[in-house]
């Protein structure tokens, strides 16, 4: 690994960190339910720098988050990391095999889908093994995490073209030099 990509990697992590801050001073109705904002960065990521590139970042935030609010290694820290695995290899291979077929909206909402079922699972099977608890709460959190699925894509959408158009402007501005 490249010095650039290590470089690339921190400061994809510092803002995926960032908005996992942010996102925790927000209220929200159930104390665990999360919009995902970090997400935003490792979809952007899996996209512009490729699946190494976005697991690394989900990891580094998941371990790091889990640390800074004390909670690394236990139940919030598993669902987390189980959560975000999922997620990452989920959109990465529908990235890889679809990648024609899905837009970044589309991606977003498979990374929200595996996210969730994979929470869900771990739930289940680690913590709760009560599959009428499970079955209660599964639509619901599958809605809200389809929504800022949705909501997520069409944020890191927006953020991949900008970034993109401002490395054409750019590479035109030294071409012109």
């Amino acid at each position: 690994m490249q010095l650039r990509d290590k470089q690339r990697i921190a400061i994809l992590s510092a803002y995926a960190l960032a908005l996992h801050g942010f996102e925790s001073l927000l209220p929200t109705p159930i104390p665990w339910l999360k919009l995902g904002l970090a997400n935003i960065i490792t979809l952007t990521a899996l996209v512009l720098y490729g699946f190494r590139t976005a697991l690394m970042v989900t990891l580094i935030r998941v371990v790091l988050a889990s640390i800074f609010i004390g909670t690394f290694l236990g139940p919030a820290f598993i669902l987390s990391m189980g959560g975000g695995l999922a997620s990452v290899f989920a959109m990465g291979l529908a990235l890889k095999a679809f990648k024609n077929l899905f837009g970044t909206v589309g991606i977003s909402l498979i990374g929200a889908l595996f996210h969730n079922l994979a929470q869900l699972s771990l739930a289940y099977y680690l913590f709760i093994q009560r599959i009428e608890a499970i079955l209660i709460i599964s639509p619901f959190i599958l809605l809200i995490g389809s929504l800022t699925g949705i909501v997520n894509g069409i944020i890191s959408d927006i953020l991949i073209k900008n970034l993109l158009k401002k490395d054409k402007e750019k590479i035109q501005n030294v071409v012109h030099s």
